[in-house]
């Protein structure tokens, strides 16, 4: 289905005057309006501040590329403020009753719409530039790199150690205890591999002690693990990065600590201690009980209605969260495990209280640091702009496109249980396998997770196409879909974000088997080299086109194998399609010739799709999984 142009807004600069308002501020907002369009008597924009609309009443600019531009002025009256557009059709002057239509982020309607998915204007403290300008990748250090010194040092005493080239082995207790011995110094080693890429954010999982290899069981929150190398390898880690241009960021679990950590044995000890208040701990016992995550007893859950937790670990110059955003260590952010679950445990809701704090510590400490959250789900009632710059959540992207774009097969796989499994891992799900899903439904789904959250935060959120959680996408991805794929995350509005190994194209069949070693001799082999190639060349484009990182986006087609948009601002358009598995012979879509901004030739960008023009329109032919990037040009807006 080709969509016919219909009004357009967004949260990008073609539209709004300013993504960082102020309370009170004036912020220009436009309204393009297709001249196909029924003529319109009006045009206003409906704000809510203090949750009771108010009206705005917009002008008309002027046309440009057969789009008609209207503007309004609103007033910041809320730390988020919620506005859409109205429309007055012009149909029949005599009518007594005048079609409406509203356009907020869900699309355009003829009925009433949700106040949630309204567009919106934040006031909180925006994230810095180098977030949306960044391709982020995610390390777990124990499989990344081994240095010189890793390789002397002994390790912990809780682990199963385990040469570079061991399998896997994801049976408990090796799941969480086979160390490979990955080190902090290691992956300094390898900085150039990831300047090569293009990357521009280092995403470490914990680098405190804990007594699992994946240490999220932290043991203390203070202390950099030794078997990394200790804070002195930290600190080399980032001022190298930081010279290479790259920033780096953490992993904190402010929703559990181990059972090993010093705040919790203390704790445990001592049922006076001021350490007591930090777990939820129940005295109808004579053997001490204590909330922890999913019952794991291993990780027992914070209270964050203790306020002195508040203030050794997330509150003030002299917490956990500062110590290592300041020097020496200077990391750029964190991202927050277990973000949706830290400071909710049934009756109990302290994520908005934790999450501020968070935000408000870390623009004190570090004003152009970012906060990201990890959220397994729908995460749009948390990303209101009050903290969080962005989350790890995956049914905005992840899920969708594992459904369009995958094959899976019946290949067997041990579980933790020890058990032979064929169904394919998703998410946790526990029948069924991976579902099935079209271009379309996975246009659907990307719509449906983000109307409700503001542009800037859409942004920030993370677009991995597998994580240290999940099963690789390669594992399960139809034949000739990675491409595809890996074009999407470098397109879409958000933030791509890589797990290492993604470029060598390894596989895993769950969250524990995906965290293969990183197969470092395999570097010169031709199918390797073709991966990095294909990931180095598809970050330089995000790289060098703006409209890629931060311009607009609008649907021109979605079908059932098929879909295409594009990223706009005013120097530049780049029009993207994409066709997937289903369509192994070759699949045509046809767009309208005044689907692009102005009459020129597309500058093919990158991609196998072709691109011609004729006296129907503008043809997209593709075979099979294809994908194709043009640059077209820019949106023109008429001068007030």
């Amino acid at each position: 289905m080709t969509h016919a142009p219909l009004p357009h807004h967004d949260g990008s600069a073609l539209h709004v005057s300013t993504q960082t308002p102020e309370l009170g501020e004036k912020v220009a907002v436009r309204l393009r309006v297709p001249e196909s369009y029924p003529s319109l008597r009006h045009v206003t924009v409906r704000s809510n501040p203090d949750h009771e609309p108010h009206w705005d009443t917009a002008w008309r600019l002027g046309s440009a590329q057969g789009w008609d531009w209207w503007e309004a002025e609103i007033t910041v009256a809320n730390p988020r403020h919620g506005y859409r557009w109205m429309l007055m059709h012009d149909d029949d002057a005599t009518r007594a009753s005048p079609k409406i239509v509203w356009v907020n982020q869900s699309g355009v309607h003829t009925g009433e719409v949700l106040d949630a998915s309204d567009f919106s204007l934040v006031t909180q403290t925006s994230p810095p530039d180098w977030l949306t300008d960044s391709v982020m990748y995610q390390i777990f250090p124990d499989r990344y790199s081994q240095s010189s010194a890793g390789r002397q040092r002994t390790p912990p005493d809780w682990a199963q150690p385990a040469q570079w080239d061991d399998p896997v082995d994801p049976v408990m207790p090796a799941r969480v205890r086979q160390f490979f011995g990955g080190d902090l110094d290691g992956i300094t080693d390898r900085l150039v591999h990831l300047q090569a890429l293009g990357i521009g954010i280092i995403y470490l999982t914990p680098f405190f002690p804990g007594a699992s290899n994946h240490r999220y069981d932290a043991t203390s929150f203070t202390t950099v693990d030794p078997h990394l190398g200790g804070e002195d390898a930290l600190i080399r880690l980032v001022e190298t990065a930081h010279r290479m241009g790259m920033k780096v960021i953490g992993d904190l679990t402010t929703n559990h600590s181990g059972d090993c950590h010093e705040w919790f044995q203390r704790a445990l000890r001592d049922p006076d201690s001021s350490e007591r208040s930090f777990y939820y701990f129940s005295d109808e016992s004579s053997v001490p009980e204590y909330e922890s995550w999913l019952g794991a007893p291993t990780l027992p859950k914070f209270n964050w209605a203790s306020q002195q937790l508040r203030e050794v670990f997330i509150e003030g110059p002299d917490s956990v969260v500062a110590k290592w955003l300041k020097p020496p260590f200077n990391l750029d952010g964190w991202r927050i495990d277990v973000a949706n679950m830290t400071g909710r445990l049934r009756d109990v809701d302290l994520n908005t209280e934790v999450r501020t704090i968070l935000q408000r510590t870390m623009c004190e400490t570090k004003p152009d640091s970012i906060l990201l959250a990890e959220s397994t789900n729908d995460a749009t009632g948390d990303l209101t702009g009050d903290a969080w710059h962005g989350a790890m959540t995956y049914p905005s992207f992840t899920r969708p496109l594992w459904s369009w774009l995958s094959a899976p097969g019946l290949s067997s796989y041990r579980t933790a249980a020890g058990t032979e499994e064929t169904v394919p891992w998703f998410f946790g799900q526990p029948v069924g396998g991976i579902p099935a899903g079209t271009a379309r439904e996975f246009s659907t789904a990307v719509d449906r997770f983000n109307a409700p959250i503001p542009w800037r935060v859409r942004l920030g959120n993370m677009h991995p196409l597998d994580t240290h959680d999940t099963a690789r996408f390669a594992q399960n991805a139809a034949p000739g879909t990675v491409p595809v794929a890996v074009a999407l995350q470098m397109t879409l509005p958000g933030l791509p974000t890589l797990f290492a190994g993604d470029e060598f194209g390894l596989t895993g069949a769950d969250g524990e088997l995906s965290r293969t070693p990183l197969p470092w001799a395999r570097l010169n082999e031709p199918e390797v080299e073709e991966r990095i190639g294909l990931y180095r060349d598809l970050i330089a484009l995000r790289r060098e086109h703006d409209a890629l990182r931060c311009g607009g986006m609008r649907w021109l087609h979605t079908d059932h194998h098929s879909l295409a948009f594009l990223r706009e601002t005013a120097d530049e358009s780049v029009l993207v399609f994409a066709s997937g598995p289903n369509s192994q012979h070759q699949h045509s879509v046809l767009l309208p010739h005044d689907v692009f901004s102005a009459a020129a030739t597309p500058d093919r960008l990158w991609g196998t799709a072709e691109l011609t023009s004729t006296a129907d329109g503008v043809w997209i032919h593709a075979t099979g999984p294809s994908c194709g990037l043009w640059s077209v040009p820019g949106v023109m807006v008429p001068a007030r």
